[in-house]
């Protein structure tokens, strides 16, 4: 069978639903900003050009118009105030050449930049433009760009023997620029203001539109395993309270299995009480009436299963209790822990001296105020007994159980409750995995692995904690941590 064959899946760590929005969002606002920046620019190039090119128009007719024909020759009326008016501006001078034919130099100034190769028709009347360099007497360029005018006209009386004028008339490029940047800038500033603004805009929205997204996803980490409530959202998106829904849909149907596996658990458990408590009695009955040999050994195989057996179905009537149907179920109370431990404490006794264990209570010398916690009476004493059944089995016949309840200076508002016995205590590695269900630290002893599992049910439904630490040279310390009650 040939496995079907799937796309490479995203990296949880590189996909971002808000990136991908982001991304989304501010890619086309920067390509139209870099479009807006490329228009503008040719538009501020144009304008500055049109502007420059008009001045130089008016100069070169102007110009023209002091170079008048007399013959076949030419008369040049330019006077110096109208060369001072022309060189006014030293940062901005307008250069000028008058040559006939075009290229020989008649007036101005010599460096001009000649014109592109005239055409055998040059059009005449018409200013002509272009960009270039002044020119080096020596033949080179002087690396100082202009933009130039250039008029072609005619002159003299024989029709037939027409003669060509070239007026040309140029100014600095360095002033054009300017004027191109200042276009450009004016118009570019307000834009990228525009598209910052846009962008704190879409930013906010993104982000406030993906917030409920984040709330659901706070009261999806928030929860236990063993939480399956509906969630519920309010002011909502309709798209993610289908997704709400869904997964409402789905905490139902487990709920559902789930709570019917705890009604067969609890209902099974209670029919198997009855036929094993009587197989319990029949096998101790049936051991003492025995005579010693093997069938004595076979009964007591078969007594020791029923009392473990008996011992199972019990923690799972117990762990029934401590399910969240039940314990909602229960009003809580306000209970003194001290006495709850000390009556748990004495009823205990009877079995600890068939083990062979010293167990106790300890109690200050003098009468303190009661340590009250708010909890259910029935499954603290339910907590508190299986974890002194637990000691009982495996500390060892010959050790020493104590039980002590305390407010802890170090930690305010929280009540301790510990067991401690000199046991041999539990392997390093194992300490976190013994509140874990059917889990055993040891294969002595008969047991079932539920004991401490219930211990961490119980205490949790009271908002508490629970762990298990070894002692030193050895022994184990069970601590049970209990939110206190508040004074009245």
């Amino acid at each position: 069978m040939t496995a079907a064959a799937s796309g490479p899946r995203p990296d949880p760590a590189m996909y971002s639903l808000k990136r991908q929005l982001l991304l989304w969002l501010l890619l086309p606002q920067v390509v139209l900003w870099l479009a807006g920046a490329l228009f503008s620019y040719r538009l501020a190039g144009r304008y500055a050009n049109e502007a420059v090119d008009a001045t130089l128009a008016q100069a070169v007719r102007s110009l023209s118009r002091q170079v008048k024909p007399m013959g076949n020759g030419l008369l040049i009326d330019f006077p110096r105030a109208a060369q001072d008016v022309l060189e006014a501006d030293p940062s901005d001078k307008l250069l000028y050449t008058v040559s006939s034919p075009p290229g020989k130099f008649i007036l101005g100034n010599r460096n001009l930049p000649s014109p592109p190769a005239m055409p055998a028709s040059p059009p005449l009347g018409d200013a002509q433009f272009y960009d270039g360099e002044l020119e080096d007497p020596d033949g080179g360029t002087l690396n100082a760009p202009v933009r130039v005018a250039a008029l072609y006209l005619q002159f003299g009386d024989d029709p037939k023997a027409q003669q060509m004028m070239l007026v040309q008339v140029a100014r600095s490029s360095a002033n054009r620029e300017l004027l191109f940047r200042r276009l450009l800038i004016d118009t570019m500033l307000p834009l990228s203001m525009l598209i910052v603004l846009m962008s704190m805009i879409v930013w906010a929205g993104v982000g406030a539109g993906l917030a409920p997204i984040g709330r659901l996803r706070r009261l999806v980490e928030g929860r236990k395993p063993n939480d399956l409530r509906p969630i519920e959202l309010d002011a909502a998106p309709q798209e993610l309270r289908s997704l709400a829904q869904a997964i409402n849909d789905l905490l139902e149907s487990v709920r559902h299995n789930v709570t019917g596996q705890r009604r067969f658990i609890s209902d099974a458990a209670h029919q198997l009480r009855t036929p094993l408590a009587g197989l319990k009695s029949q096998s101790e009955l049936a051991l003492a009436e025995a005579p010693p040999g093997p069938l004595t050994t076979r009964l007591a195989r078969v007594h020791e299963s029923a009392t473990r057996s008996a011992h199972l179905v019990n923690q799972l009537l117990a762990l029934a209790r401590t399910e969240p149907e039940s314990v909602t179920r229960q009003p809580l109370t306000r209970l003194d822990l001290v006495r709850l431990a000390r009556e748990a404490t004495a009823e205990m006794v009877p079995r600890a001296l068939q083990h062979q264990v010293d167990m106790g209570f300890d109690e200050e010398e003098e009468p303190s105020p009661a340590i009250e916690v708010m909890g259910i009476h029935l499954l603290l004493r339910e907590a508190l007994v299986n974890v002194l059944d637990n000691a009982l089995r495996y500390a060892g016949r010959g050790a020493s159980v104590t039980v002590r309840v305390c407010r802890p200076p170090q930690t305010p508002g929280v009540v301790e409750l510990t067991v401690s016995d000199n046991g041999p205590g539990l392997a390093p590695d194992i300490e976190d995995k013994v509140f874990e269900r059917f889990f055993r630290g040891t294969q002595e002893g008969n047991g079932c692995g539920l004991g401490l599992s219930i211990v961490k049910e119980i205490v949790e439904r009271h908002a508490g904690s629970v762990a298990a630490r070894n002692l030193a040279p050895h022994g184990l310390q069970v601590v049970v941590k209990l939110p206190a009650a508040m004074a009245v």
